[in-house]
């Protein structure tokens, strides 16, 4: 049965005009032919289920088959495209997203699946989730995530790309630090981004202590509002650094989220109560304990982001 809210658009299909590994570009004519004709165009790629899971590993996640070549199409005839993107991983994506006005990323979403794109695309819900893993530009980045340990060399903002050496340029140092060349030093959606309908402002952080000993809580507050106008929910987020241990530790780690329902307009503050014995990690001994000195904190809407703060610990 169909839905009131989608009985009068108009869907465009062509028979064998599935393009997840096929590499025929033939009926692409027909493609845009039936774009031009609509307001907008959905264009849905991915990979199918089998291709991912356990004993299922590519060695190339940029989309297979013709699906780049078919966006470039579509893109090609003047309409607004908006790119759905239902696979088993993060997919390497970088290059087809400047032929994409909007971009819905979706993990296989099981049978309903259909029915909440739906209303995700036509606005009857807003969409609020944030990524659980790294997106990275290419392959080559691989292992990226957010929680790693610093390197020693962290790489700076004057990195010298690929682009920008000279041909024939002698043989000398562009810095020694760790970045790629011909991807930079950062990924294409860092852990816990994701954006929605409406936009979201952090302002006001506050810690209830500056210095805290290893059997206390600290509080963390912010204000967050929503300065748009939809009615959305955010995910705020809580991470931490120990900026000296006894061991490498993490550049950042996350502590909790929350989601928060807003309405258009609307602010409100978010408390995080966290007990400095989740600060602990097993040392060189084996041991698990909280080891005294100054941490970052940061309130943030994803891993790469948000507000900062410090804190120390006390023995």
């Amino acid at each position: 049965m169909q839905s009131e809210e989608y009985k009068n658009v108009k869907y465009y299909y062509e028979a064998g005009l599935n393009y997840s590994r096929d590499t025929d570009t033939r009926n692409f004519e027909k493609v845009k032919n039936a774009v031009r004709k609509a307001d907008v165009a959905l264009v849905f790629v991915g990979e199918e289920a089998i291709l991912s899971g356990e004993a299922h590993s590519l060695s190339n996640i940029n989309l297979i088959g013709a699906q780049s070549e078919l966006l470039k199409a579509v893109k090609s005839t003047g309409k607004p495209v908006v790119l759905v993107v239902i696979a088993g991983r993060p997919l390497t994506i970088e290059r087809d997203l400047p032929y994409a006005d909007a971009v819905l990323y979706n993990f296989h979403p099981g049978t309903m699946g259909g029915l909440a794109i739906m209303d995700l695309l036509y606005g009857r819900e807003n969409p609020s989730g944030k990524l659980p893993v790294t997106f990275v530009r290419e392959v080559g980045q691989i292992p990226m995530y957010y929680n790693h340990n610093n390197t020693g060399r962290p790489a700076q903002d004057w990195i010298t790309p690929l682009n920008d050496i000279p041909l024939e340029a002698p043989q000398t140092s562009l810095g020694n630090t760790s970045f790629y060349l011909d991807s930079g030093k950062d990924p294409l959606f860092v852990f816990g981004y994701g954006l929605s309908y409406s936009t979201f402002e952090y302002s006001d952080l506050n810690l209830s202590n500056n210095e805290v000993g290893v059997n206390d809580t600290i509080t963390a507050t912010a204000t967050i509002k929503n300065t748009s106008n939809t009615d959305g929910t955010e995910i705020v987020q809580l991470y931490v650094r120990d900026l000296v241990g006894s061991v490498a530790r993490p550049v950042k780690e996350l502590k909790g989220f929350q989601r928060l329902a807003l309405k258009a307009g609307e602010s409100q503050t978010v408390t995080f109560k966290l007990p400095v014995s989740e600060l602990a990690f097993y040392g060189k001994d084996l041991q698990k304990k909280v080891e005294a000195g100054q941490f970052d904190i940061w309130i943030a809407p994803n891993s790469a982001d948000g507000l900062k703060g410090s804190f120390t610990v006390t023995e």
